[in-house]
């Protein structure tokens, strides 16, 4: 459950700046990781609480899209992809650099620290309920952006952007605002996460194979769509689950992510949701 607390909550964050606005980013988990080493740190070598920690990697997480936006939301298409991941091994090599960080080892906490929370096996559920509600606030949060003034801004751009200029979109404030908004959801849920573990290293806050993992669900549920990203979430972590735990398939799974992505693309480009949307008007009034 909260792996696929989790998911959920990547997976409809990134549908704001893929579904909506039509940008599909390669290194979406840069901010998960960043996020999440930066809250980390603050828990466990400046003694901050994990509530005003949590915010802090998200604000940060946040703050880092609106610079790297600026720059690569210029470039469209594969260019722009191409540039997500080249900035998440960047990010990566950073870190790995960075000694107040832990370098290439990482950080670790003083397991003391969880007594404060009434224990490991209370903070385990602490946390466990506040992704829960993180993972919620994400979902009504893409809900409110898809019917806003901001969201329908997004989404002409995603359709036409050069008419989207004409029409008087400020395009480039839009994608920006946009970008920032869906790194500060990972950014907390990092933070999160590796408070959970104990520990965070730099190969396992920035796997490229993750943002790949996240582009599939969200195609796999419907981009553009609320519900879409939830019930893909939800698939693809049963897959992923099964494929883990199966003697044929273990090694397989990055291989089997990437011809689900294809045959999505090829076959059912809207998704599940937008398959059953158009097999009855009655579920196109009702599905999001």
């Amino acid at each position: 459950m909260f792996s696929l607390l989790l998911v959920i909550t990547m997976a409809s964050s990134l549908n704001i700046i893929l579904g909506y606005t039509g940008y599909v980013s390669f290194g979406h988990i840069i901010f998960y990781g960043f996020g999440g080493y930066v809250g980390f740190y603050l828990i466990s070598q400046q003694g901050w609480s994990l509530w005003l920690a949590t915010l802090a990697g998200g604000i940060t997480a946040s703050l880092l899209a609106l610079m790297l936006g600026s720059a690569i939301l210029r470039l469209k298409g594969a260019y722009f992809a191409l540039s997500t991941i080249g900035a998440n091994v960047a990010m990566m090599a950073f870190i790995n650099n960075i000694t107040f960080f832990g370098g290439p080892t990482g950080l670790s906490l003083n397991y003391s620290i969880y007594q404060d929370y009434g224990g490991p096996a209370q903070a385990k559920w602490l946390i466990f309920y506040t992704l829960f509600g993180l993972a919620l606030v994400t979902v009504i949060t893409s809900f409110m952006v898809k019917f806003s003034k901001f969201g329908l801004g997004l989404m002409v751009i995603r359709e036409d952007e050069e008419a989207a200029k004409v029409l008087g979109v400020r395009t480039p404030l839009l994608k920006t605002q946009a970008y920032s908004l869906s790194a500060f959801f990972p950014g907390m849920a990092g933070v999160l996460f590796f408070f959970k573990n104990g520990s965070v290293e730099p190969n396992d806050a920035f796997p490229l194979h993750q943002s790949i993992e996240m582009i599939v669900m969200v195609m796999l549920g419907g981009q553009g769509t609320v519900l879409g990203p939830v019930i893909g979430a939800g698939a693809y972590e049963q897959l992923r689950s099964y494929l883990l735990t199966s003697d044929l398939f273990k090694d397989l799974q990055l291989a089997i992510a990437g011809l689900l992505l294809l045959l999505i693309v090829l076959f059912a480009p809207t998704g599940v949701i937008g398959w059953l949307r158009s097999r009855s008007n009655e579920l196109r009034r009702i599905l999001e």
